[in-house]
């Protein structure tokens, strides 16, 4: 493995303090900024021409985010399935070296690769994360440092879906390390990353800086919906849905880790894994479910999905259960399977089983998502005997109405206060509805969205054995391309463990446990009470921390507030009030790699008249809670180091600030 990124930070800080003694040795027309491919050479293939070079702004999912005008774009010369090889001149190595990639992930037949001259070798290799926008990679090349290399931009890839890879900024010496204007670049790909025998957890996470320090991610591979989420024997259990072996949702197995608060956790051996298969291409898994604590063991109640496209005729989605008694490993139930799939003449999707207990009539019960073709539902099962995995079909619980999508996922259903709860995934989005239940139906009352931002999808409920309702969050969705982080091997986190509750106007609200106070690595900076005109206030710089606000709305003579996040002089996350409105408006246009976009909540009038903020900051996620219950989550992959302001600022007028506390947060495997 290649240096860890704070060997690369530290000769960054080294290499920009001397820069002048530097001489920038690239090769010829390192940006396409020539408009053609002078000083590169066409190796071999059809895939790059006079027509790679392109000028296009933006793509489908948003801008490409070149340097300056010109770079390559992979497929515009003739092609997915196109194939070739790209070279650039020769140049002398340096110690460092950063260029920008997009386009495919396939490590094996897209990549940008660094040669030595002399002998043809492969150095380092890099391919992209199945998105066209252009991430920076950061290089140390200082064991070849005064040897003579040159880049290719290679292309074997036959496939019509993500068969390109695009390029463009190729920095040599102190360039490659920040933008020229103070600002210094994170140090990110897979070749900076630490071996997992190299050293501890805690520092082989601190070393990426684009690695959340409290959110539950994988070392490595993909992570999408938690699961099978329990407290049992003291220790809360969060399993994932995982795919180990890249970053990108593959055959499904489930990771695990416990922890005594639900705030720092320890890893466990993969819990579940799929059927053995010879079949190539082969999706079969282990889906989404849930946890029952049930004859002093542990029971995990799950989706066993079967890939029909290599077993034909097969039933595609039954439930299954395995249990634990050492809540460690899991072992497959002699009667599987406990429901061996949707009733007959019903639409093959039937998954996501959470089973509850249901206090109207003292029975297990179990929700599974399904469908009718046209709008999503839940399925209702109910156990019938003293065995807890002998289920009868009570039938459809409820139906919606087709505008929260034509199928649901994940659904959840408990008793919360005087109302019912279900909440769901439809048209990747997270929904709840709240209102009555008899047993055998729902009805709905009020529905709204579980998180109000762009990074909450899948959901899972759990009661504590103290009897709270807590939640945890997969903190992405799937439309969404923006996954960085997959050159460094992992995708993927979890929100913070949330205490759900029913908001005053009868819909579902969320705040932080309690626990997560142990966090504090520090004592928090207090400011206020204090008066913030159009003047910023410049709260403090880190990038993890939480920070409290609480604003005299009675007081404030602003029409609007905004905080503005993850802010340097190049980017910023802005949460901005409108006081006119009530609503609460979050902006990553200019946050980072991230998803851009703006989204809005409306938040309730306290009865005080304070608006209240709770805001967790975590590297490159972000989690804000209201006081009302209105949660709004987005990851954020800041591009620079630098990216670590907080400051407020007013509109037309001052905002009365009551309160700020910003607390220093460590890490949740430390």
């Amino acid at each position: 493995m290649a240096a860890s990124s704070h060997r690369l930070v530290k000769l960054a800080l080294a290499l920009l303090a001397a820069s002048k003694a530097f001489a920038d040795d690239g090769p010829v027309n390192p940006g396409f900024e020539a408009g053609n491919l002078q000083g590169w050479q066409v190796v071999s293939g059809n895939a790059f021409g006079d027509r790679s070079v392109s000028d296009a702004a933006s793509y489908w999912g948003g801008p490409f985010y070149q340097d300056q005008k010109f770079f390559i774009l992979g497929a515009a010369q003739a092609g997915e399935a196109a194939v070739g090889e790209l070279k650039s001149g020769s140049f002398k190595a340096s110690s460092v070296l950063s260029f920008l990639v997009g386009g495919g992930y396939d490590p094996d037949n897209l990549y940008i690769g660094l040669v030595r001259d002399r002998d043809g070798k492969l150095l380092l290799k890099q391919t992209a994360t199945n998105d066209e926008a252009l991430i920076r990679i950061v290089w140390d090349t200082s064991k070849w440092s005064g040897q003579m290399v040159h880049i290719v931009i290679h292309d074997s890839s036959t496939s019509e879906s993500w068969g390109h890879i695009n390029f463009d900024d190729l920095r040599v010496g102190p360039r490659a390390l920040g933008n020229g204007r103070g600002l210094t670049f994170h140090v990110i790909g897979q070749s900076n990353q630490p071996g997992p025998n190299k050293s501890s957890v805690c520092s082989r996470y601190a070393a990426d800086p684009m690695r959340p320090q409290y959110h539950y991610t994988p070392y490595q591979g993909w992570i999408n919906d938690p699961a099978g989420l329990a407290q049992w024997n003291g220790r809360h259990h969060l399993f994932s849905q995982f795919y180990p072996d890249s970053p990108f949702w593959g055959p499904m197995h489930w990771a695990h880790a416990e922890s005594t608060d639900a705030v720092h956790w320890r890893e466990l051996p993969v819990a579940l894994s799929p059927k053995k298969t010879s079949q190539p291409g082969d999706q079969s898994g282990r889906f989404t479910g849930s946890a029952m604590v049930q004859g002093g063991k542990l029971h995990l109640v799950f989706t066993d999905f079967v890939d029909t496209a290599a077993h034909p005729g097969a039933v595609q989605e039954s439930v299954v259960v395995a249990s634990s008694s050492d809540g460690v490993t899991f072992t497959l139930d002699s009667r599987n399977p406990v429901i061996p799939g949707p009733p007959a003449g019903a639409p093959a999707f039937f998954r996501d089983p959470k089973v509850f207990h249901d206090p109207t009539d003292n029975s297990w019960k179990v929700a599974i998502g399904a469908s009718n073709n046209a709008q999503g539902q839940v399925r209702l099962y109910r156990s019938t005997t003293s065995d807890p995995f002998s289920w009868s079909d009570v039938g459809v619980m409820y139906t919606g109405d087709g505008s929260t999508g034509a199928v649901w996922e994940c659904p959840n259903f408990f008793p919360l206060g005087d109302k019912w709860v279900l909440f769901y995934g439809g048209n990747a989005l997270g929904w709840y509805e709240t209102g009555t239940f008899n047993g055998t139906v729902f009805k709905s009352e009020k529905r709204g969205l579980v998180d109000a931002g762009p990074a909450s999808y899948a959901m899972q409920w759990y009661k504590d054995e103290s009897g709270r309702n807590l939640a945890i969050t997969w903190m992405g969705n799937w439309p969404t391309s923006k996954w960085p982080s997959r050159v460094n091997g992992w995708a993927g986190q979890q929100s913070i463990t949330r205490e759900l509750f029913l908001r005053a106007d009868g819909g579902l609200g969320s705040r932080p446990i309690a626990e997560l106070d142990r966090l504090a690595s520090g004592p928090a900076k207090r400011l206020g009470p204090l008066q913030v005109g159009e003047a910023a206030l410049t709260i403090g710089n880190t990038s993890t921390a939480r920070l409290k606000l609480t604003v005299n709305l009675g007081a404030s003579t602003a029409s609007a507030f905004t905080l503005a996040l993850f802010q340097s002089r190049a980017e910023s996350t802005l949460l901005t009030y409108n006081k006119g409105s009530r609503t609460l408006t979050l902006d990553t246009n200019n946050a980072g790699y991230g998803q851009a976009g703006k989204w809005e909540a409306v938040i309730a009038v306290p009865a005080d008249n304070k608006l209240a903020l709770d805001i967790f900051l975590d590297r490159s996620v972000l989690e804000v809670f209201a006081g009302d219950g209105t949660v709004m989550s987005a990851t954020v992959w800041p591009r620079y180091r630098e990216s670590t302001g907080i400051s407020l600022v007013g509109r037309d007028g001052a905002v009365a600030v009551a309160a700020v506390s910003l607390t220093p947060l460590g890490s949740s495997w430390c």
